[in-house]
């Protein structure tokens, strides 16, 4: 039987991933954190738990890492394990390197060194394009990260891409741009979001407070991409690959498309941190401009072409965000209606 074994596995991607590869008969091994309570609210939601082998493996542990592999020798990697929240990487920069950086040079020398046969998957981000410099980012556009969290994913990168080249290794990347759904931590804005407009559709909760209404974002549905991880990762041959949608919407334009799913009617009025959004119906106020959430430096636009995994693997996005949005609000609000707050 063909053995996967995931790095982040009770994380969204994590989780729909396992979901799919069950799905395809293979064994599924997740790895779990040394002395953690693994959080398994995904995986319960999915259903899939029980069908899961949980293995402990720290990734920034060599030794560990080294003898998981030996033990399980899969047969596919995916590597999803990383501290992937963007303001927090300006709090803890050097465990965001630890993690992102350090632990993918584990995975990759614990291959080299046992000369392991298998394909392994790395997570890279559109992050990684910062502060862009062309339109749409395609595989070949330069990288400019504007934050610690895109910097340690850009070396991870190009580690990747060189154990590939030196070492032989089946190693790709996946660039994935922003991609949501209903399993989305409540940490990132699109799930804030659509969690905290049914609280206040169902409890009276107070306005949704955001910070830069005008980020521009390419978002795309999350098991889509996941199907994407599969295609890269199963291709004949490694390479690096954009995942993404070719589409663009504003954070404030995330935030009406929500609203409207929620039964709300979204007008904006105001400019720059006295901006607001209220309900046109009720006159309730929906979201207001915090200063708080603004990054120290942030990633203003970015915008995937994903013509070559198209061309290449047969891969095309099937979920718009407006249909996106109408997923996360109804399961948002039925969580609401069962007793907030879910376990994610």
């Amino acid at each position: 039987m063909t053995k996967v074994l995931i790095t982040g596995i009770t994380g969204q991607d994590g989780a729909f991933l396992a979901d799919q590869l069950l799905a395809k008969g293979y064994e599924v091994v997740g790895t779990t954190r040394r002395g953690s309570t693994p959080k398994m609210g995904r995986l319960d939601r999915l259903g899939i738990t029980h069908k899961l082998k949980f293995v402990s493996m720290e990734l920034t542990e060599f030794s560990n890492v080294i003898n998981v592999l030996r033990a399980e020798k899969p047969d596919y990697i995916y590597n999803l394990g990383a501290q992937s929240f963007v303001l927090d990487s300006f709090e803890h920069p050097h465990l965001t390197s630890e993690i992102n950086y350090h632990g993918y040079l584990n995975i990759l020398e614990a291959i080299k060194i046992q000369g392991l046969d298998c394909s392994v998957y790395q997570a890279s981000t559109s992050e990684m394009y910062g502060d862009v410099l062309s339109d749409p980012q395609n595989e070949d556009t330069p990288f400019n990260p504007m934050s610690p969290y895109a910097v340690s994913k850009a070396a991870a990168h190009y580690l990747g891409r060189n154990y590939r080249a030196a070492y032989g290794i089946k190693a790709s990347n996946g660039i994935l741009f922003n991609h949501e759904s209903e399993l989305r931590g409540r940490e990132f804005v699109t799930r804030k979001i659509t969690s905290q407009l049914a609280i206040l559709l169902e409890q009276q909760g107070e306005a949704v407070k955001l910070g830069n209404l005008d980020s521009v974002r390419d978002w795309g549905y999350a098991p889509d991409y996941v199907a994407g991880m599969i295609l890269i990762n199963e291709a004949k041959v490694a390479s690096d690959y954009v995942i993404a949608t070719n589409t663009v919407s504003t954070v404030r334009n995330f935030f009406k498309s929500s609203a409207i799913a929620a039964g709300f009617s979204p007008v904006f009025d105001g400019e720059g941190i006295n901006e607001r959004c209220i309900c046109k119906k009720s006159s309730k106020v929906l979201c207001e401009v915090d200063e708080k959430y603004f990054r120290p430096s942030d990633v203003n636009y970015l915008r995937g072409d994903y013509s070559k995994i198209e061309r290449e693997l047969g891969w095309s996005p099937t979920v718009s965000l407006e249909e996106m949005t109408e997923k996360m609000m109804a399961s948002d609000i039925d969580w609401v209606k069962k007793g907030y707050p879910p376990s994610f």
